[in-house]
């Protein structure tokens, strides 16, 4: 009886079995490959035509960019380093580097671009990561300023008068504001723009006269390259946003005119194609200004790239506010919140995350479309290239020019989109 009671007890293991390694297919980069370039058939040669195409891609120009010459004087030197084999003449861009990057930027002040940009990358710091000192934002606010006195020189007072401006306007608002909040909003617009027309430019000559400071004046026609690449860019992206978000809240106004004027902005920019505003800044924009007046172009150039982002940022905006449900306004409502509160602390923010692809997507756009102002004058590193193509030295390169600018603008163009990325992981919350 009790062998037939043992056999029909169940075993029951009172030690653990040693842990043991995974399939070699089920870990590391067998696993990887399996599942994402082998899954199937379809996957499977797909892959393999894809590595094909590689393989003979790679085998057309790594031995032209392996034989290159980086030293030579002129396209002449450099095919008789070659000596009839193939390789390429990177050698321009040893000898025009500089030129690219800076245009006819005086050489002595080199520095002052280059102290420019890597302030740029300081004032960028705490608007982009949010773990660093809020303070550093006063910086932040004052970058553009410093800027300008860094790359154009002139009177260090015609910056702090335009600062002034500002300060105008922020104590306009905060005075007015105990009679309305619309009407500390028109002063402190209104504020400003009459410091700047009737009180900047006393200001500035007086203070000049008393304290003569600044740097050596350098002419817009002296910028060229990356450089004014970057100047168009960066500003037209910082300041496209915030008039984007206003042009986005004006076209959905209840106010009739407001949204009027709003749409009728951004149908005619949207319409308009960007070369057609820029001969309009180039050609056509002093005749409508009073007779005597001079607008840097440079500065005009900077506008219509500032005006034509806007109006497609604010389509962008517009379709993030659209995909809120309307469950967020009620809710603002129902805190009591008034419109711009309930703006800045529930809509804005859910609006503006829903359209981070769309916005970094305009950024990159407009940075590239930086390339269009050769077409007026300015001479972009494309319309730089054409200027190395024409010397007697360099007449015939071609490849190893358009190689350098198109990596320059792919590092910014992919640094944007990674820190787009960065900032759609962080504000992610619907984890599971």
């Amino acid at each position: 009886m009790s062998d037939v009671h043992a056999q029909t007890v169940a075993y029951v293991r009172d030690t653990m079995l040693p842990e043991q390694s995974p399939p070699l297919t089920e870990k590391g980069a067998i696993k990887w490959l399996r599942e994402n370039l082998f899954s199937g058939w379809f996957n499977t040669v797909l892959t393999l035509l894809s590595l094909l195409v590689i393989w003979y891609t790679l085998a057309a120009i790594g031995p032209w960019l392996l034989n290159s010459v980086w030293n030579a004087g002129s396209l002449s030197e450099c095919r008789r380093i070659l000596d009839g084999t193939s390789g390429a003449c990177f050698a321009v861009i040893n000898d025009r580097w500089h030129q690219l990057l800076f245009g006819f930027y005086p050489p002595a002040l080199y520095w002052r671009p280059v102290l420019a940009l890597v302030l740029l990358f300081v004032a960028l710091a705490p608007v982009l990561f949010f773990a660093l000192p809020r303070k550093m934002l006063i910086f932040s606010g004052l970058y553009p300023f410093v800027a300008y006195h860094l790359l154009w020189g002139g009177s260090v007072w015609l910056p702090i008068s335009a600062v002034l401006g500002f300060v105008a306007g922020y104590v306009a608002f905060r005075l007015l504001s105990r009679i309305s909040a619309l009407v500390a909003v028109f002063g402190a617009v209104l504020a400003p723009v009459l410091w700047w027309i009737f009180a900047a430019g006393a200001f500035d000559s007086t203070m000049s006269s008393i304290l003569p400071l600044g740097l050596d004046f350098v002419r817009s026609d002296r910028f060229g390259g990356f450089l004014i690449s970057l100047v168009i860019g960066v500003t037209g992206i910082s300041l496209s946003l915030p008039i984007g978000i206003l042009l986005a809240l004006g076209r959905q106004s209840d106010m009739v005119f407001v949204k009027s004027v709003c749409v009728i902005f951004i149908e005619f920019i949207r319409g308009v194609p960007l070369i057609t505003l820029l001969f309009t800044a180039s050609l056509l924009l002093n005749y409508f200004l009073p007779p005597g007046t001079s607008f840097d172009l440079i500065l005009r150039v900077i506008i219509m790239v500032t005006l034509f982002a806007s109006a497609y940022m604010a389509e962008v905006i517009r379709g993030g506010l659209a995909a809120l449900p309307k469950g967020q306004y009620e809710a603002a409502d129902a805190l009591g919140l008034d419109y711009w509160k309930a703006q800045r602390l529930i809509i804005m923010p859910q609006a503006l995350k829903i359209s981070i692809p769309g916005i970094v997507n305009t950024f990159i756009g407009l940075f590239k479309d930086t390339t269009l102002v050769v077409f007026i004058g300015l001479l972009d590193p494309v319309g730089l290239s054409n200027a190395i193509r024409a010397s007697t030295d360099w007449n015939g390169i071609y490849w190893e020019l358009f190689i350098f600018i198109g990596a320059l603008f792919f590092i910014f163009c992919f640094g944007i989109s990674r820190y787009s990325m960065y900032l759609e992981r962080k504000l992610k919350t619907d984890h599971k």
